[in-house]
């Protein structure tokens, strides 16, 4: 008999003599009536895959029970203590069979442990047949990808307007040249003008104030601030205006928060039903505000979310520095999608690939403006991006984020599951300032405790060591995603299901953003380095200067923050079926401005909010109805109503009750029975995010579900938003210390009192109408309340007047002036 040939009839005789009923239905399978050589149909890249998914947990990369490595025809001939795993040509003698046979392997008590299942039939076979056949193997084709022989992509494909790097645009020359206070307006009257439509007048000094502190902070205007601006009557007094509003430390809590939204940030794991806490996720929002506020250029933004751990050797440092823990800190981007994996009964492979895929999702669509997972089963419907290179796209990021070599959420060391390994999904690595710190606290609590012990024990003592042990301190750990080194194959994965494994594929960037000439070049990190580096290479080919979309993305985010709509209006989808901009010049030309002024995320809000464009006033005439209604020729600057966070933090701001302390671990919740849920006095950002339990107020005004991530905030006019405000005990209780903040600034005067009311709730004075209109609902509502009697019985007009400041307050609090910014 030639080798690499066996008779089925002996194959089938051999699956015969063994008691499984699983290879008797298998040996049915195989039997034929005649004797026919089984061609050699079969590789390894047949076999590998199943044995990755049902073995790799004990005979992989970390793990190798018996000293067997089963995840390579190599290793497996080399075998383990009992010798080789198979024998070629010979099943019947191969060890690996028997012991799948006999449901040792894997060990049937453990599944749930190691989050496995046994073998499927088909897989059996397979193995069999592969074995039987002489465990050929085939070379791997070589990667055509982004190359001139790719057969997928073409030079043709790469045509259409997103997929080309951004074009140098001539500025165009304005009529109303009067009102081209920067390019924006030129590339904006263009259009305007082609409709015979100009830009709206500006806006009132006042309006512009508040527009410019809600966008670039979040919160109404300071009194110094609003001073200052309006008692500078120098031409850049606006100008000046925008420089110290983005100089302010509530820049980043603001604009931070929108680009927590595209990370989807959360401070818990699992998805909706579950949120077990993520006790150090709090240092990526940290890290995201305090790179907002220092400018952070966006190429190195992106390149530490990416691949933070490969910028540097922080396990070889001598001194962990700040930018060496920031590396680190930044890559929990990578891991803030909904992660069930913590229990191992949702820790399968399946519900790996899941949050793998939500990974993949918040990268394509957030990052890079495409829907990619529309990839993950077949070839996208749309664009051209095969099934290929979602999963050359998946294998960038296999040395960290690997379905057949996980790391577990780590819950055990904070009231969580028993589940997961000690520090699985966190690292050491803090600033040595910081772990030096903790050290000695812990050292002096220590020397405490022990000197206690070294008295006699009594009662008293011994509460004095709980109460000391009490106050020791957890170890300072940071949530990140690292490279861990050598990784398993990536295969394509037919329909997107992993039982169906096809070909391998090799790591690299979608095809259709490449030239289709230059290779994607993977090199270690530095000299010795135990990570791929893939991530690193992937992040540095995402941030040149001339890629294709990831300036278009960011500045139309930008943008879209600023005007209420993208010059796209699909920020997540710039592919064939998303909106093409309506001002295609324009935005390149902020793309290339962009990466001119170094990535400058301030530089672009300067440029933008100093433009005539958005100092235009929101007044809506007959003749935008006609000819602009959408307002996508940006004849006009849209009203807009504060998103939630601004809502709560306005209130509290007003009412006296806002903690502007920064940073440092979540705020928690309050889940009451009744089905409120409360948060403290600290911003909206550092209120605890959990994806179950959401503040009462935030969810009432569309605080999105991180599922797994927000491009675009929605915004719903229903009736529980107006009965939460007038009813809500705690807006009530805001109204009443609002009150008390505005007698005790201006006393108990009543037109005082009105003024300082607008001024403090919609940095305006009130119009002589609101004035008048003001003060004789302030007499009005003063008698009413003097009817009542206090708890002696007996009228009491100080608090009558009280009550009656109260409800003219909550009045302002409810009205259309506060909840919307011009």
């Amino acid at each position: 008999m030639s080798a690499g040939t066996l008779p089925v009839s002996n194959e089938a005789a051999m699956i015969s003599s063994h008691s499984s009923y699983r290879f008797l239905f298998l040996a049915v399978i195989l039997a034929g009536t005649e004797p026919t050589p089984v061609r050699a149909e079969v590789t390894q890249h047949n076999v590998v895959p199943a044995l990755l998914l049902r073995c790799a947990v004990c005979h992989g990369a970390r793990k190798q029970e018996g000293k067997l490595d089963l995840r390579s025809r190599v290793s497996m001939l080399r075998g383990g203590e009992s010798g080789p795993a198979f024998v070629p040509g010979k099943p019947e003698e191969s060890l690996m069979l028997k012991r799948i046979q006999a449901e040792e392997c894997p060990p049937r008590p453990r599944l749930i442990e190691a989050t496995v299942k046994p073998m499927e039939t088909d897989e059996v076979a397979k193995l069999i047949r592969w074995i039987a056949l002489g465990a050929p193997e085939i070379p791997d084709e070589p990667d055509v990808a982004g190359t001139p022989a790719d057969p997928l992509v073409g030079k043709g494909d790469r045509e259409f307007w997103s997929f080309r790097p951004p074009q140098p645009a001539m500025i165009p020359r304005a009529v109303h040249s009067d009102r081209v206070r920067n390019p924006i307006d030129a590339f904006v009257l263009q259009k305007l003008e082609e409709k015979n439509l100009s830009l709206s007048p500006e806006a009132k000094r006042l309006t512009l104030l508040r527009r410019a502190a809600f966008d670039l902070t979040g919160l109404p205007p300071e009194s110094a601030e609003a001073e200052a601006f309006l008692t500078d009557q120098c031409p850049d007094a606006y100008d000046k205006l925008i420089d110290r509003l983005l100089a302010s430390p509530r820049y980043g809590e603001r604009w931070g928060r929108h680009w927590l939204d595209v990370a989807g940030y959360a401070d818990c794991e699992g998805r909706r039903e579950q949120h077990l806490p993520r006790p150090f996720a709090w240092r990526y929002r940290d890290y995201v505000i305090r790179a907002f506020n220092a400018d952070k250029p966006y190429d190195r933004f992106l390149q530490e979310q990416l691949a933070g751990d490969e910028l540097a050797d922080y396990e070889q440092a001598p001194e962990i520095t700040q930018e060496i823990e920031d590396n680190l800190v930044a890559t929990a981007f990578l891991r803030m999608s909904p992660d069930p994996t913590w229990a191992n009964l949702t820790g399968f492979v399946p519900d790996r690939i899941e949050v793998m895929a939500d990974a993949m999702d918040v990268l394509g669509s957030g990052v890079m403006g495409l829907t990619f997972k529309c990839a993950r089963c077949h070839d996208h419907k749309f664009d051209p991006i095969p099934q290929r290179d979602y999963y050359r796209l998946l294998a960038i990021f296999k040395g960290a984020y690997d379905e057949h070599d996980w790391l577990k959420p780590e819950i055990n060391a904070y009231g969580g599951a028993a589940s997961a390994g000690a520090g699985e999904r966190y690292l050491p690595y803090v600033n040595t300032a910081e772990r030096q710190r903790w050290q000695k606290h812990n050292a002096a609590i220590q020397q405490e405790v022990d000197a206690l012990k070294a008295l006699s024990q009594t009662t008293e003592t011994e509460k004095q060591i709980k109460a000391l042990e009490a106050r020791r301190q957890a170890e300072p750990r940071i949530m990140a995603l690292w490279d861990r080194g050598e990784s398993s194959e990536t295969y394509l994965y037919r329909r997107g299901n992993y039982l169906t494994a096809g070909l391998p594929v090799h790591p690299g960037p979608p095809s259709i953003l490449t030239d289709g000439q230059t290779p994607f070049e993977i090199k270690p990190p530095w000299p010795g380095a135990k990570s791929t580096g893939r991530r690193l290479a992937f992040a540095r080919w995402l941030t040149q200067p001339d890629h294709p979309l990831t300036a278009r993305v960011v500045v139309n985010r930008i943008w879209n923050h600023h005007f209420g709509q993208g010059l796209v209006r699909s920020p997540g989808n710039f592919g064939k079926m998303g909106d093409e901009p309506t001002h295609p010049e324009l935005l390149d030309w902020l793309a290339l401005e962009f990466v001119r002024e170094g990535w400058s995320m301030k530089s672009m809000h300067r440029l933008m909010m100093t433009s005539s464009t958005y100092r235009q006033a929101s007044a809506v005439t007959s003749e935008h109805e006609q000819l602009d209604p959408g307002n996508r020729l940006l004849s006009r600057m849209p009203l807009r109503r504060m998103e939630a966070e601004e809502l709560r933090d306005s209130l509290r701001w007003i009412a006296g009750q806002l903690d502007q302390r920064s940073f440092g671990p979540a705020e928690p919740i309050q889940a009451r029975a009744d089905g409120l849920v409360l948060s403290g006095k600290r911003r909206s950002i550092y209120v605890q995010q959990l994806r179950k339990q959401v503040p009462s107020l935030l969810e009432s005004f569309d605080l999105p579900a991180m599922n797994p991530n927000c491009l675009k905030r929605s915004e719903s006019l229903v009736a529980p938003q107006a009965l939460h405000l007038l009813n809500d005990t705690a807006v009530r209780e805001m109204a009443a210390q609002f009150a008390d903040r505005v007698q005790q600034a201006v006393g108990d005067a009543p037109t005082r009192q009105v003024q300082r009311i607008y001024w403090s709730a919609l940095s305006r004075l009130p119009s002589a109408e609101e004035q008048k209109v003001s003060l004789e609902i302030l007499t009005r509502l003063t008698e009413q309340w003097g009817k009542n009697v206090d708890i002696s019985g007996k009228p009491s007009e100080k608090e009558a007047r009280r009550k009656a400041l109260t409800t003219l307050c909550h009045t302002i609090m409810n009205s259309a002036g506060f909840l919307y910014i011009d």
